[in-house]
């Protein structure tokens, strides 16, 4: 008996954009290559995500939790999550240094408005979690606005053009402003960003790229596994 199979899902198309977007870049993948590499109708795409900045905007509110869950796990502080914030930036920096379609893809959503709304909004809970102690009079409007200026300074490392500073610079710089602006006392700063650069952040940026991939993957292929279960269906 032939099997019947289930139609594409978004979970179908957001699993083949990432690895599009990561591996090529987001400005060089269009919808259609999307469409087509999935053998479906541009209007089915279209139907789940109307532009692809809804796609990137998709993945990126999908991302977020993840990235910042391994990076925790690889900062391992074990005080409080300050090296996390430190090792995040320092890992994306270096995945921009070398591979020029995940700066695409970074640049991207940071440029993106509907992308930056998710980042901010994620990143300003975290912040208000992570600096607690030393913003302890902060308001939640306070918090956001400090968070404008992070995402500027975030934007900013990652988008250098033609090399004028050295990786390791430029991240002591960005690290030492964005915990400047949290209050962080001076020598705290400076031990936080000795450490994050002693770290091999190079690698650590590596395994992060290839673990965003797998995963979006194996999220996707639960799902559909679990669809077929649901309709009774076999696996194709």
């Amino acid at each position: 008996m032939a099997r019947r199979r289930v139609k594409r899902t978004s979970r179908d198309i957001i699993q083949c954009a990432t690895v599009m977007f990561l591996e090529q870049g987001y400005t060089a993948t269009s919808t259609k290559q999307i469409a087509d590499e999935l053998d479906i109708a541009l209007g089915n795409l279209n139907y789940h995500f109307p532009t692809k900045e809804h796609l990137l905007a998709e993945l990126v509110d999908m991302l977020c939790n993840f990235q910042w869950k391994m990076i925790e796990e690889e900062a391992n502080d074990g005080l409080s999550s300050i090296m996390a914030i430190c090792l995040e930036l320092t890992a994306m920096a270096a995945i921009c240094d070398t591979n020029a379609a995940a700066k695409d893809f970074y640049l991207s959503t940071y440029s993106s408005p509907m992308c930056l709304e998710i980042i901010r909004k994620n990143d300003t809970a975290r912040a208000k979690e992570v600096f607690a102690q030393h913003c302890p009079d902060w308001t939640d409007e306070q918090f956001a606005e400090a968070e404008v200026l992070v995402s500027g300074i975030e934007y900013a490392t990652l988008m250098t053009v033609g090399d004028p500073v050295s990786l390791e610079t430029r991240i002591a710089g960005a690290l030492n402003g964005i915990l400047q602006i949290y209050n962080l006392p001076e020598e705290t700063r400076r031990m936080k960003i000795r450490r994050v650069l002693a770290m091999d952040y190079r690698a650590i940026a590596e395994r992060m790229l290839a673990e965003l991939k797998q995963f979006v993957i194996d999220t996707n292929e639960q799902a559909l596994a679990a669809l077929y279960r649901e309709k009774g269906l076999e696996m194709p």
